[in-house]
């Protein structure tokens, strides 16, 4: 039963309140007898097992007289008790004696038919006097038996087995009450605990806000729960300063990047030039992840129809001036005039601008950087760069890792790349290659408004090289 558990709460209850009621069952059972013992009754009594053994060997012999025969029982009886007398009378006042009847019990045999239970005893050894009176079932009919100075017991003894009668069956009665009533009392008194479990499996990062409910639970765990929602609320207001401080942090870093870079762009041609715009742009875009990841969370956003060729084209004229003077060919590949999706444009164009500039930094800045828009939803990245291990790619969606330690970016990009898609209800993945490098694949769902082809128009393919001003 789930209440045997280790640790169970209702283990414990049951196994305590047992030993309790025990442990008072007892000492009130001791003191009983003690008090008995004390009060010197004093005397014995006659065991009653005689008088069966007499009412079983009583028989009516053919001429109707009534007689107790020797049975084996009687012969033993006689042996342990040698001066046993008895009075036995039916309700037809037949009577029969047996052994050495005390006078004080002689006028007994008249009216004994008019009893059917009873004890008596003295108080001075070697109590004669004590009797016994019971009602016996035989094959010649019932009988009311007196019998005396048969074997004796103590009255100690017959206390103490009494006590113990009572004792067991109490005994189990209380195991029985604990053992249904407790799992149903504790059950009862802990639902609560259930809705504050409940409660607390919603928490997360992006629930934050949620706190334990604290009616309907015990007393006794209400100060837990409060000091569990204290701690909550202290979470959630560290994570404010710290979101309120990386989003003041970003903004600021805006415009001394841009005011950089405009300074770099009025620098004569060259190496150094180009270096420079390139780390420039770099911080550019870690400052534009830190406000990403910040625009992700916000909630109200508002999902439309978006036409992921329309937005990949978008992309692909913005960074057209990096990915040229890193050294690459960008192009952007499609058989679509339309492709839509449903999803925030802003967001989605965030996720295929990290794609691109990820294929930008790792490209080893030789190659193609291609943008692949299918007409089932489906949009890839592709680069001709050194490619991603297979080991490496279920790491690389996790914030602030890095393929290799001492490579440049927070490793930011393409965490947010799959937290934008999993908000789209999609999934991003790096798949195989048939030319060497690195391709990352987008699925999105698509949009209410069907895909569309142009029949008459050929593949879409816009490319830009060698130049830093594409169309």
């Amino acid at each position: 039963m789930r209440f045997f558990r280790k640790r169970s709460l209702k283990r414990r209850l049951i196994w305590q309140l047992l030993f309790l009621q025990s442990a008072i069952l007892i000492a009130v059972v001791v003191a009983l007898i003690m008090l008995l013992v004390r009060a010197d009754l004093g005397g014995k009594f006659m065991d009653t097992d005689g008088v069966d053994v007499i009412g079983a060997a009583i028989e009516r012999q053919p001429d109707g007289k009534l007689v107790v025969t020797d049975t084996a029982d009687v012969l033993a009886l006689k042996q342990t008790s040698p001066n046993i007398w008895f009075i036995a009378r039916n309700k037809a006042g037949e009577v029969i004696t047996g052994g050495a009847v005390p006078e004080t019990y002689r006028p007994f045999a008249a009216v004994l038919d008019r009893l059917s239970y009873g004890e008596m005893r003295d108080t001075v050894e070697p109590y004669n006097l004590a009797v016994v009176v019971r009602t016996v079932s035989t094959d010649i009919g019932d009988f009311t038996i007196l019998a005396g100075n048969g074997s004796m017991v103590s009255t100690l003894f017959v206390i103490v087995l009494l006590s113990h009668l009572f004792m067991v069956p109490i005994l189990l009665l209380l195991t029985l009450v604990a053992l249904i009533a407790i799992p149903i009392i504790v059950s009862r008194a802990l639902s609560g605990i259930a809705t504050v479990a409940a409660r607390a499996e919603q928490i997360d990062i992006d629930r934050r806000g949620t706190r334990l409910p604290e009616d309907k639970i015990p007393v006794e765990v209400q100060p837990m729960v409060k000091a569990i929602n204290g701690a909550l609320g202290r979470l959630d207001d560290g994570y404010q300063r710290h979101q309120r401080f990386l989003i003041d942090a970003a903004h600021e870093l805006r415009t001394p990047i841009a005011i950089l870079q405009t300074r770099l762009e009025t620098m004569p041609p060259g190496a150094l030039r180009t270096r420079l715009l390139l780390d420039a742009n770099r911080v550019a875009g870690l400052a534009e992840q830190m406000l990403d990841l910040q625009r992700i969370n916000q909630p109200g956003e508002t999902f439309h129809d978006v036409n992921l060729v329309e937005l990949c084209q978008r992309v692909a004229a913005d960074l057209a001036p990096i990915a040229i003077t890193a050294g690459y060919e960008l192009s952007l590949e499609t058989t679509e005039r339309r492709v839509i999706v449903r999803g925030d444009s802003g967001a989605l164009g965030r996720a295929v601008t990290n794609l691109v500039q990820n294929a930008i930094e790792h490209g080893e800045h030789r190659g193609a950087i291609i943008i692949r828009v299918e007409q089932d939803g489906t949009l890839e990245v592709a680069d001709e760069g050194p490619g991603i291990p297979s080991a490496e790619r279920a790491l690389i969606f996790e914030p602030f890792y890095r393929l290799h330690p001492r490579e440049r970016g927070a490793g930011l990009g393409l965490h947010l790349v799959r937290e934008i898609v999993t908000r789209h209800q999609g999934h991003v993945a790096v798949v195989e290659e048939e030319t060497a490098g690195a391709c990352f694949r987008i699925t999105l769902p698509l949009g209410t408004e069907r895909l569309g082809r142009c029949c008459d128009v050929a593949a879409l393919t816009l490319g830009w090289k060698g130049s830093s001003n594409p169309e």
